[in-house]
């Protein structure tokens, strides 16, 4: 349709010259496409010499291939580019959902996990005083009361999406817990001002180790250690009950060291847990004080901020 009127009637069609030279840059490998095109384009300038047309008639021709060529494979390639553009830009939203799902998976399996062994332990040790001790027992249910409401407080903050807890608190409480238990607590603190997002970390990492401790061992001594040094943070959780032989079996058992070191990875630090040579558990986590990683609600608000409007 191109050639054939210039053969049989000398007569040329501007548009379509350029129509092919765009289509081959649209539908070939580029390898191919660009010298077929510039081909073509060149056979529209030369060509019309060879008719008796002028240099000017076959500049304009070779002109219009060139840039009705351009002109078709830019439009059409950006279109597919924008469609290409929406279709990523979903396909990342969704992505971002399901980590917030996840992330909130793993901020409810942290926060009551903790909480509920605590209410767990209380409530069997209020059962044992009541027949003895009567006042302690109701001292044990005004602090069970106490662990039952701050555990609804931090939910309702983790679905609201303000996470924000103190490493120096939940040191204190597990004091509390561990002796409430029966073990013997020694703690060393070595810590200076942290960003909220470190901090929370910690306190998530040292309430899944106490619940650990709680549900798992048999411990009487429990040393925590929490220093900065060096631009880093350090938790260190030992305990002398561990049972080599113990295994839950329950399906849903056995994420929350995963969760941690998912947390700690995300700010460039690592997890790290397991028997010692002496036949203590231990559990050390660290990362850096500015970690590189950001707050764990950032990701989530970069597609949905509060406004309502997608990035």
């Amino acid at each position: 349709m191109t050639f054939l009127p210039l053969m049989l009637f000398q007569a040329f069609w501007q548009t379509m010259a350029g129509y092919l030279a765009g289509s081959l840059l649209l539908l070939l490998p580029p390898r191919a496409a660009w010298p077929l095109y510039t081909a073509l384009v060149l056979g529209m300038l030369t060509t019309p010499l060879l008719y008796g047309r002028s240099l000017a008639e076959s500049a304009e021709l070779g002109l219009t291939t060139l840039l009705t060529g351009l002109v078709m494979y830019t439009l059409t390639r950006l279109s597919q580019l924008i469609s290409l553009l929406h279709t990523t830009r979903g396909e990342l939203a969704r992505q971002a959902v399901t980590g917030e799902r996840l992330r909130f998976a793993r901020d409810l399996h942290d926060l009551l996990g903790f909480s509920l062994s605590a209410i767990t332990l209380k409530s069997e040790l209020v059962h044992q005083l009541i027949p003895t001790q009567p006042g302690r027992a109701l001292k044990e249910v005004d602090e069970i009361l106490t662990i039952a409401g701050q555990s609804l407080t931090d939910v309702r903050k983790a679905a609201s999406g303000y996470r924000s807890f103190s490493l120096r608190q939940e040191i204190k409480t597990a004091q509390s817990m561990l002796h409430a238990a029966g073990v013997q607590v020694h703690t060393e603190l070595s810590l200076g001002s942290l960003a909220p997002h470190i901090d929370t970390a910690f306190a998530v990492t040292l309430r899944e180790a106490m619940t650990n401790l709680l549900r798992h061992s048999n411990a009487t001594r429990c040393r925590i250690e929490a220093a900065q040094h060096d631009g880093w943070v350090r938790l260190v959780v030992e305990n002398d009950g561990v049972d080599p032989a113990y295994h839950n079996a329950a399906p849903h058992s056995g994420n929350g060291l995963g969760n941690l070191r998912t947390r700690l990875s995300a700010l460039g630090g690592r997890l790290e847990s397991g028997r010692t040579e002496d036949g203590r558990f231990r559990l050390a986590a660290e990362a850096p004080v500015k970690a590189a990683g950001k707050a764990p609600t950032d990701l989530y608000e970069t597609w949905f901020p509060p406004n309502g409007t997608a990035a």
